[in-house]
Order: structure tokens, then sequence, then C-alpha cells
């Protein structure tokens, strides 16, 4: 009897829990459609401007094209949300051609931003066993941060370090300016997603991780320097052009 009653008893405690679990399931699937729905809107404006840029063109050094770059945020998105593997695209990479494309992407940002971005390689061709997708998204990150929350003076540089390739991106500081305002920039400002912070060197680290290298951080007053270490391939040429 002591045992049927502690049994009715606990039946308040264990409906209450099953109707967490089916209200959390709820918000989780509203969650999911909202996710899918923000997903769909994103790829036709995207597609709108694939077909209006026509088919892609290199970018200096034949590194990945924007809209490459936005596919694949796209579909990891699309697995994150929805599941499914998502295996990476692994082999030989030249790393001095991926940092030469993407500052060539994002130097147009860095003065919309009243700064400037230079590249200063010192490395060779730096090859690099990887996913090249994912590392010019992570080299991309590490010159947005800069570009971001730091600035205004933006330079990427890479040296050899014990079989090692070590990319850093140092910026001036943040030191107040006065930055001029039209529609590009508030779209921009909007794209950006100020708000939130550290979503992209999450990424770098991520990849680092993926590669075997690894990824360091330091702030200061004057400016701060955020390194990207990968280790060079076994067959890589060293300092050969």
């Amino acid at each position: 009897m002591t045992e049927l009653a502690q049994i009715v008893a606990g039946w308040p405690l264990v409906i209450s829990m099953a109707a967490t679990v089916a209200a959390q399931g709820l918000r989780n699937g509203r969650r999911r459609s909202a996710l899918n729905e923000a997903l769909h809107e994103l790829r036709r404006p995207l597609q709108a401007v694939a077909l209006a840029t026509g088919p892609a063109v290199a970018a200096p050094g034949d590194g990945e094209d924007p809209m490459e770059l936005a596919a694949a945020a796209l579909e990891r998105l699309d697995r994150e949300i929805n599941g499914g593997p998502l295996a990476p695209v692994w082999g030989r990479v030249e790393a001095r051609s991926l940092a030469q494309a993407a500052v060539a992407r994002w130097q147009a940002r860095a003065k919309l931003a009243d700064g400037s971005l230079e590249l200063r390689w010192n490395a060779g061709r730096a090859i690099v066993d990887g996913d090249r997708c994912a590392l010019a998204q992570a080299i991309d990150n590490l010159i947005v941060n800069a570009i971001e929350h730091g600035g205004p003076t933006i330079v990427l540089t890479a040296r050899r370090r014990e079989g090692r390739l070590r990319i850093a991106v140092v910026d001036s500081g943040c030191a107040s300016r006065p930055r001029s305002r039209d529609r590009a920039q508030e779209a921009i400002s909007r794209l950006s997603g100020r708000r939130r912070h550290g979503h992209g060197l999450a990424v770098v680290r991520r990849v680092a991780s993926a590669h075997g290298g690894r990824f360091a951080l330091s702030r200061a007053a004057a400016g701060s320097l955020a390194v990207l270490e990968l280790p060079l391939a076994d067959d890589d040429p060293g300092w050969a052009a």
C-alpha cells in the first residue's frame, strides 16, 4: 500500500517532466523551422548575387571565390540545423595564394572603415595539408575581426618557424577616429553582426584544431595580434617561389 501511494504521489512530477520535455521539443521544433526559413531567405539573395555577377572569377593567386565561401558556410549551417555529415575536402593547399586572395577580398572593407590592409608574406609558397575552403574562411575571419574590432592599420604577415607556418594579423588599435557613414557602410554594419562577438574567432580555433595547428590572440591598447599556426606539409618546397 505504501509503495502504491508513493507511485501515485510521484505521478505529478512525472507529468510535469513530460510536459517540460514536450514543451522543449515544441520550442526546438519552432526554432528549427525558423532557422530553416532564415536559411532559405539567405540563399535567395546569394543566388541573385551569383547570377548577377556571372561566372566566378578567380581572385589573385587563385584563391577561393567569395560566393564559394558563402556556399560552404551555408552548407555547414544546413548540416548543423538538419543533421548529416559535412566531410572536409582535404588536399595540398598553397597558403600564400589563400592569403593574397583574402587580402584582395577585404581591402575595400578596410577602406570603408577608414583603414588599410596590407600583406607582408615572408614564407614562400607555404604548402599545408588541409581543407582549402576552411583555411580560407579562417584567414578571412582573422582579417574581418581586425577590421571590425581593431584597426585602422592592419597587416597580415607570414613566416616559417620549426616546420610550421605562422600567419599573423596585427592592427594598430581601436583608438576613436571619425568615420563617414553611408548606405554601403550601414549595410556592412548590419551584415557584420557587431552585437555578437567571438563567432569568427571560434571558426579560426576550430579550423586550427582540425588541421593540427593552434590559434592565439592578444589584445592591448596599442593593437591586437592574432596568430594562426599550421604545420607545413612534408613535401613543402620551402622558400621556393
